[in-house]
């Protein structure tokens, strides 16, 4: 366990506050914003007893359980509010989970950066594909509205959104949002609401991989965000729902492509000459 001062869990709990309202705002951005949260606002980057390749490690092995924690009880927010499609949501996960975990071991072992990379450009594609959808006029029943063809989409797209989410150490809420947009009839706001459930799923079975295979969990900073992320999350959730659809798509797209530019920005120099 880390050795934290109490300015360093106060920055915590603030960090918190923010990944989760995130997360009930917008359905991704939680992981995103944690890691870095986590490293150069708490500061634990700038820690000399540790190397950078060791605390990064703890941060994203401890950020997808705080994470993966908060996105269930946002989940809940949302299903509370009518924001939640379960059947959607179970089968999307139960798809996943099994690419989460494979992420994550190929993760604890592989440098990323290139990946990261081409996960940035990926991530203003489907941006650009949010911005440019349009809300339904009725929702489909899941059951009525899967065709063979659909069922294959889902199954792929599902497998490599766990995939990428395990790899990255991210809740994956961004890409899971615009693969339910582009798998289902459901509209963005229960898009988002639905997302948290693969998106907690896909956080646990990450910190679990890190904390069974390499330890690299600390239970302090994980109940820290949580704690944070509970008022974080009501509020998001509660501004989510009185927030116009068209307002929310702009909202989420803008801010997939601010985060894929920083992506793309502090990896460049790992993959271009």
């Amino acid at each position: 366990m880390l050795s934290l001062t109490m300015t360093q869990v106060a920055l915590t709990l603030i960090s918190g506050f923010i990944v989760s309202f995130s997360l009930a705002l917008i359905g991704g951005g939680g992981s995103l914003l944690a890691i870095p949260l986590l490293l150069y606002f708490v500061g634990l980057a700038y820690d000399p007893r540790y190397t950078i390749d060791y605390i990064s490690h703890i941060a994203i092995g401890t950020t997808a359980m705080a994470v993966g924690l908060n996105a269930y009880i946002n989940a809940f927010i949302h299903w509370r509010r009518g924001n939640v499609r379960l059947k959607e949501g179970a089968t999307f996960t139960l798809l996943g989970a099994t690419g989460s975990y494979l992420g994550a071991r190929v993760g604890l072992a592989v440098h990323g950066a290139s990946l990261i990379f081409m996960l940035g450009l990926a991530m203003i594609a489907m941006a650009f594909y949010v911005l440019r959808g349009s809300e339904p006029d009725e929702e489909k029943d899941f059951s009525i509205s899967r065709t063979r063809h659909s069922w294959l989409r889902l199954f792929l797209s599902s497998t490599a959104v766990g995939f990428a989410s395990g790899f990255f150490g991210i809740g994956g809420g961004f890409l899971v949002v615009p693969t339910l947009l582009f798998s289902t009839r459901m509209d963005i706001l229960r898009a988002i609401g639905t997302s948290l459930i693969a998106v907690g799923t896909f956080g646990l079975i990450t910190a679990a991989t890190y904390l069974v295979h390499a330890g690299l969990v600390d239970p302090l900073l994980s109940t820290l965000y949580l704690l944070g992320g509970l008022a974080g999350g009501w509020i998001g959730s509660k501004v989510a729902s009185s927030m116009p659809r068209r307002t929310l798509r702009r909202i989420f797209a803008v801010v997939m492509i601010a985060v894929a530019l920083y992506l793309i920005y502090i990896n460049y120099s790992s993959v271009l000459p």
